[in-house]
């Protein structure tokens, strides 16, 4: 992300902290439409946008196929081959570019939250299939199971049994994806009181946008709560496509798996403690930290302390990250909401101390790239300030938020008939044997 991204970026998370379903449904609408929104547009309709606007983008990539299609995008070393496929430009991903003045007007938002609100309802067997499982059962898991049980609704499933056309795809996706969006809040809630709550529910209220009715649902009434959750969903929606719960969802989503298989198989990445955990593991080792020297404690203290983390052969949690080489900017909207909310919250008061020491010392050590911190080392502070203290609900927030994302951007791939994914394996063998022959001069 160049500079200037950065600064819109923060400039749109800011924003998503106001109480504003502009703000709210932001992810959405932008996820599906802002890319592509050249031209002013007053309809409140997100379907009708689209159908206008897909026949543009599709003549579009088809030029761009046709002028630059033998244009190298980059070399790929071993090291990227090796590496997790780290820099590799291989995917295309419209929905993540940020755009800092076209945002939906509010009746356009407006419009989302209302058709949004109409799809809500789950069928209660899905709860029947959740009530079969274990209380003790992960949230994530039970997430993904009852993602599953959803499928059954899936209208792109049996369109495609009917044999509809390809150029109908992205409709019964935007279908899916939709229905998908508005249920969710539902059915993680329903998890958390099942497993954390004695299986007391809470009914969905009519007046509160998506982010609120989310926390409302889980048992939280206080409207700080209510505006975190709004800024929670809007900086977890969504991330580029190379991550694992995104490109998760692009590759089973490419051979036409429905949106309801595509994002569950999504979740089941994100449920890896390489990936969605990573708040969970940040917040249990400032409870290390607490726990040991305790959190009033002096800089040097701190600095002691990561030293030790350090050279115990463990990492820092919530510093550096794999694409950004500064500090998230998501990092510093969830900064500025404890700034606003918390200041004196004895582990904010920590969590700010660490943004001091931390980068400093990763620096000093020669190793690492980024030693800014990331997402991840603010979330799990603020959502335990409020009163969410069980960390292993958390990554089922993150589930929520990024459905937001993944699902877009799987609407623009079936629109833009984008074929299945088949990047080309290679053995440890024949990496050597080019790899000599390459260097020889053959």
């Amino acid at each position: 992300m160049a500079s200037h991204g950065r600064r819109f970026a923060l400039s749109k998370l800011r924003r998503a902290t106001r109480n504003s379903l502009v703000e709210q449904f932001a992810p959405v609408l932008g996820g599906i439409w802002i890319r592509w929104l050249q031209i002013p547009s007053e309809t409140t309709d997100l379907r009708e946008r689209l159908v206008n606007l897909i026949p543009e983008k599709q003549q579009k990539l088809k030029e761009i196929k046709q002028k630059y299609g033998s244009v190298s995008l980059g070399d790929t070393t071993v090291n990227m081959a090796i590496g997790g496929m780290r820099g590799i430009k291989g995917m295309l991903w419209e929905t993540s570019l940020l755009d800092a003045e076209e945002v939906p007007t509010k009746d356009q938002v407006s419009a989302l939250s209302k058709d949004l609100r109409s799809r809500a309802k789950i069928p209660g067997y899905v709860f029947d299939v959740l009530n079969s499982l274990p209380k003790s059962a992960h949230p994530m898991t039970q997430l993904t199971t009852g993602v599953m049980a959803l499928q059954t609704e899936s209208e792109f499933q049996e369109a495609y049994k009917k044999g509809v056309p390809k150029t109908k795809y992205w409709e019964y996706t935007y279908e899916d994806s939709l229905n998908l969006i508005a249920r969710l809040p539902e059915l993680a809630a329903f998890i958390y009181r099942r497993v954390y709550r004695g299986g007391e529910l809470v009914s969905r209220a009519s007046d509160l946008d998506y982010g609120a009715n989310f926390a409302h649902m889980l048992g939280f009434t206080d409207p700080q709560m209510h505006e975190l959750f709004r800024l929670y969903l809007t900086i977890h929606s969504d991330h580029e496509g190379g991550n694992v719960s995104a490109h998760t969802v692009r590759v089973v989503g490419s051979a036409l798996s429905d949106p309801y298989l595509s994002f569950a198989a999504g979740m089941n990445g994100l449920a890896g403690p390489l990936h969605g955990l990573a708040n969970q593991e940040v917040l249990r080792w400032i409870h290390e930290v607490v726990k040991e020297i305790g959190t009033h404690v002096t800089t040097e203290q701190l600095k002691d302390y990561v030293w030790k983390t350090l050279k115990s052969g463990k990492v820092v949690p919530g510093y550096g990250h794999a694409v950004l080489r500064k500090t998230d900017p998501r990092y510093i909207c969830q900064r500025e909401f404890a700034l606003k909310h918390l200041p004196n919250d004895p582990l904010f008061q920590l969590v700010s101390k660490l943004y001091e020491v931390v980068p400093p010392i990763l620096l000093e050590t020669g190793k690492v790239k980024n030693p800014w911190p990331n997402v991840d080392a603010h979330s799990g502070v603020l959502l335990q300030y409020f009163g969410l203290t069980e960390a292993n609900y958390f990554t089922v927030l993150f589930g929520v938020s990024r459905a937001m994302g993944v699902l877009s951007q799987l609407i623009w791939d079936r629109a833009l008939g984008l074929p299945i994914e088949r990047p080309k394996s290679v053995t440890t063998a024949w990496i050597e044997d080019y790899a000599q022959k390459k260097l020889a001069g053959n």
